[in-house]
């Protein structure tokens, strides 16, 4: 079996959730953190409109140094959705190689420093794809927090109950 066949759908299932979270940010709270270390909403849902950017850095690349790095910011939800949309299209298309290119190896840096290095499968799947519900969960809480509802994820929500 070809790894992009069981990592595509995957992704797909995982865009098609976030945009529905993304969707329920309120436009007038983007600035707001429930804690003064927490990101805030803009930088939450910015954040999870590139993780799928990052699949395309894993694939055609053979690394990245996080000396420069800066995370994008979106000015607004409509943004975010465009971002997520567009790089989630670039993320599948990088995905859709051979098997042998998951097994080559991929290195982070910073400082000069190797933070960590292994093969693209074990990046994608380890640090990736892991990132996107992680963060969800965290705008998840965001939302509940604000008193909005809370779409389904892998099962019912308690605001989308009938």
């Amino acid at each position: 079996m070809e790894i992009k066949d069981l990592l595509i759908p995957e992704l797909e299932q995982e865009i098609a959730i976030t945009e529905k979270f993304l969707k329920r940010i309120p436009k007038d709270k983007l600035d707001w953190r429930p804690h003064e270390k927490s990101m805030t909403l803009k930088q939450l849902g910015s954040h999870l409109a590139e993780l799928p950017s990052w699949i395309v850095g894993t694939m055609t690349q053979d690394g990245m140094t996080m000396d420069d790095y800066k995370p994008p910011i979106n000015e607004n939800v409509d943004e975010m959705l465009h971002t997520l949309t567009s790089s989630a299209k670039e993320a599948v298309n990088s995905l859709k190689v051979p098997n042998n290119e998951y097994h080559k190896t991929w290195k982070m840096e910073k400082g000069g420093q190797t933070l960590m290095e292994m093969p693209k499968y074990n990046v994608l799947r380890g640090m990736v794809f892991n990132q996107i519900p992680h963060h969800r969960a965290q705008l998840g809480v965001y939302l509940r927090l604000l008193d909005q509802s809370v779409p389904a994820t892998y099962g019912p929500s308690a605001d989308e109950q009938v």
